[in-house]
């Protein structure tokens, strides 16, 4: 009887690098399949890449606008329309009833 507990605690030895090695492997695998990065999220990635890419198309027309009125502001060639617009709205002089009538010089 003391044979057959020795032969159980060494085969139990000899099992348990092998089977520490499938746990770790089957830890990879599974990470590889339902992880964050993993097959499966593939799917969504693509949902997230098509969203931001709507996002970036958006952020680029608003850049083109942006761009377009820092070009009316330009010191070396103001435009007079915009520029009496900007100055009247950030110095509260325009009320939402007031009618602008253009006078010729």
């Amino acid at each position: 009887m003391a044979t057959m507990g020795r032969n159980s605690i060494e085969i139990i030895r000899r099992a348990a690098l092998p089977a520490l090695a499938l746990l770790i492997i089957a830890n990879f695998l599974g990470y590889a399949i339902v992880g964050s990065n993993g097959i499966l999220s593939w799917g969504d990635y693509r949902r997230q890449k098509a969203q931001r890419q709507i996002e970036l198309a958006s952020l680029d027309v608003e850049r083109i606008r942006l761009a377009h009125r820092a070009d009316l502001l330009d010191p070396r060639r103001v435009d007079p329309d915009y520029a009496d617009e900007m100055v009247r709205k950030n110095l509260g002089l325009v009320r939402p009833d007031e009618v602008v009538i253009p006078v010729a010089d």
